[in-house]
């Protein structure tokens, strides 16, 4: 059903880059600490995208931490562990009691991989990332868990039962999925992939990322469930496939107005679709992420396009 109201959130991929720490360009002198620097982002954007869970296993006690530090209206966007994307989980990394199940040849390889996992490993990781997220959850500040999968993975069958099951184990939660291979979206495929997320109640995120690869999908602005999704990657063509010491050399990018501006009607477009939207920014060196986020924000208000004011804003800030 269209809404003229959808809740527009816009919102930086991690607040706990290095570089942007270190730029010294965002955050106030006074923000030393983890709890300070979460503390005032929340008092600037209503939403971030938690990515320590794509690297390990995230905890309850971390989730409630983040639930004290945030105010009321906060959403947490968290990505879902590598394990269940298909990217390689490192072994040294999960916990010791879920390293203690894994085979001996398994226990002895660098990463772990989700189709050479025993069935009883791979549940304890999910259940361990589901109970984690409890107390987001609970305190309404859980958005969506984001399914970031690599180019290696692409349409068929068992990607598509693949999705069916990351839906059941999800319960109660929102997901989202992110596409890495072009053919997902492309000619007759698109129709069919946004038709299947819909069927399985999970949002389709749109991207603007660099044209050309064979991991570049198409600027297709989709809703077939709430909360819609636009994750910007930036346009650095050199650097999009290639191998990186930092994510923050990868998605190094100062967007121009211009190329934001592309972006307006297909935003609008959907926030008469769903209730909900949620805007990422995914450059991340020095102050790209925030630096990009103002640039998007003035050109959907020049727009029309009412963006939700930052929860933080009424609140006093004490560092």
């Amino acid at each position: 059903m269209a809404t003229a109201g959808a809740r527009v959130l816009l919102g930086t991929a991690s607040w706990t880059d290095r570089p942007l720490i270190a730029s010294g360009r965002f955050y106030p002198a006074g923000a030393k600490t983890a709890e300070t620097r979460l503390r005032y982002y929340a008092s600037r954007y209503p939403l971030v995208e938690a990515d320590s869970s794509y690297y390990g296993l995230p905890t309850a006690e971390t989730a409630r931490a983040w639930v004290a530090r945030t105010p009321p209206g906060f959403t947490f966007d968290v990505k879902a562990y590598s394990l269940f994307t298909d990217h390689p989980a490192p072994i040294v990394r999960l916990p010791k009691e879920i390293q203690g199940l894994l085979p001996a040849p398994l226990a002895g390889r660098t990463n772990l991989y989700r189709k050479d996992t025993p069935a009883e490993v791979v549940d304890l990781c999910w259940a361990t990332f589901v109970d984690a997220l409890l107390p987001l959850h609970e305190a309404g500040r859980l958005g969506v868990v984001v399914f970031q999968f690599p180019k290696w993975v692409f349409p068929g069958r068992g990607t598509h039962r693949y999705l069916e099951e990351v839906r059941s184990r999800l319960g109660p939660y929102r997901g989202a999925v992110e596409f890495r291979n072009e053919r997902w979206m492309a000619g007759a495929q698109q129709e069919t992939t946004l038709a299947l997320l819909g069927e399985l109640g999970l949002s389709y995120i749109a991207v603007d990322e660099p044209q050309g690869f064979a991991s570049s999908v198409p600027p297709v602005a989709a809703a077939p469930a709430s909360p819609a999704l636009v994750r910007f990657h930036g346009r650095n063509a050199e650097t999009w496939e290639k191998r990186t010491r930092t994510s923050a050399e990868r998605f190094d990018y100062y967007y121009r107005p211009e190329e934001l501006a592309e972006w307006v009607p297909r935003i609008k477009t959907l926030t008469r679709a769903v209730p909900e939207v949620h805007l990422v920014m995914n450059t991340n060196n020095y102050d790209q992420g925030p630096a990009n986020l103002e640039l998007l924000r003035g050109e959907l208000q020049a727009s029309g396009i009412a963006v939700e004011s930052w929860p933080g804003e009424r609140a006093t800030l004490t560092l």
